[in-house]
C-alpha cells in the first residue's frame, strides 16, 4: 500500500511539474500584451482590439538560419464570446520556414489579432498556414492608426512582433499554426479538445488563464 501511495505522489508531482511549463507561457502571454499596450504610440491600436474575433499570443518564438530559416514556438489561442468575455487559453504551435541569405537566431514575441473567427477554424481543423488560408498582414500601430489601406482591408489577421524590445508590425506569411493537444491536457489535467476550451464546455480556468483574461478584457472592453 506505501509503495502505491509514493507512486501516486510521484505521478500526481510529475503532472504539476508538466503544468509549469504551460502557466509560464499563459503568464507571459499576459505580460506581452501589458508591455506593448503601455506605449501608446506603438500599441495595437484600441479600436482593432475591441473589434478583435480572437487574440493568440506566442512568447519567444525563435527564429534560426543558415541560407535556409525557420521559426519556432508555442503560445495560447483565445477567443470572444457572445457576451463579450474570452475564453481559456488553447495552446497552439506556430513553426514556419524562409529561404534566402541569412544567418543567426532570434527570439520574438508575437501577437496576431483576428478579426473574423474563419482563421480559428482552420486552426481547430487542422494545420493553417497564414497568408495561403486566410491574408495576413503587418497591423497598424499607435493611438491614431487607421486600417484603411487595401492590404489592411484585405486582412483578416493583423501581426505584431516585439524583438530586442521594440513592438512593431510584421509579416509572418508561410507561418502554420496548429493546436497543441498534449499542452492543453497538461494544462487542463485532462483531454480536451479546443471546441470545449473556447465553449467553456466542462472546463475550469486555472488562476493563470483568469490573469491573462484579465489582462485582455482591459483592452478589449
Amino acid at each position: 500500500m506505501k509503495k502505491i501511495f509514493c507512486i501516486l505522489l510521484i505521478f500526481v508531482g510529475i503532472n504539476l511539474l508538466a503544468g509549469e511549463t504551460q502557466t509560464k507561457i499563459v503568464l507571459q502571454s499576459a505580460q506581452i500584451l501589458r508591455n506593448i499596450m503601455q506605449i501608446p504610440e506603438k500599441s495595437i491600436p484600441i479600436k482593432l482590439l475591441r473589434n478583435a474575433k480572437a487574440l493568440a499570443i506566442i512568447p519567444h518564438v525563435i527564429k534560426v538560419g543558415f541560407v535556409v530559416g525557420g521559426r519556432f514556438g508555442k503560445g495560447v489561442l483565445m477567443v470572444r464570446q457572445k457576451n463579450g468575455y474570452w475564453s481559456s487559453p488553447c495552446f497552439i504551435n506556430l513553426t514556419g520556414g524562409s529561404i534566402g541569405w541569412q544567418i543567426g537566431a532570434q527570439a520574438t514575441d508575437i501577437i496576431l489579432v483576428f478579426k473574423t473567427r474563419r482563421g480559428v477554424d482552420g486552426i481547430v481543423s487542422g494545420k493553417f498556414t497564414l497568408g495561403a488560408n486566410v491574408a495576413v498582414a503587418a497591423g497598424p500601430v499607435g493611438r491614431n492608426a487607421s486600417a484603411s489601406t487595401d492590404a489592411m482591408l484585405n486582412a483578416e489577421i493583423y501581426s505584431y512582433s516585439r524583438s530586442k524590445g521594440l513592438f512593431a508590425g510584421a509579416c509572418i506569411d508561410g507561418s502554420a499554426i496548429s493546436v497543441n493537444d498534449e499542452y492543453n491536457e497538461l494544462y487542463y489535467h485532462k483531454k480536451v479538445f479546443p471546441t470545449d476550451i473556447f465553449s467553456g464546455y466542462n472546463i475550469i480556468m486555472p488562476q493563470s488563464a483568469k490573469i491573462l483574461d484579465d489582462m485582455i478584457l482591459r483592452y478589449t472592453k
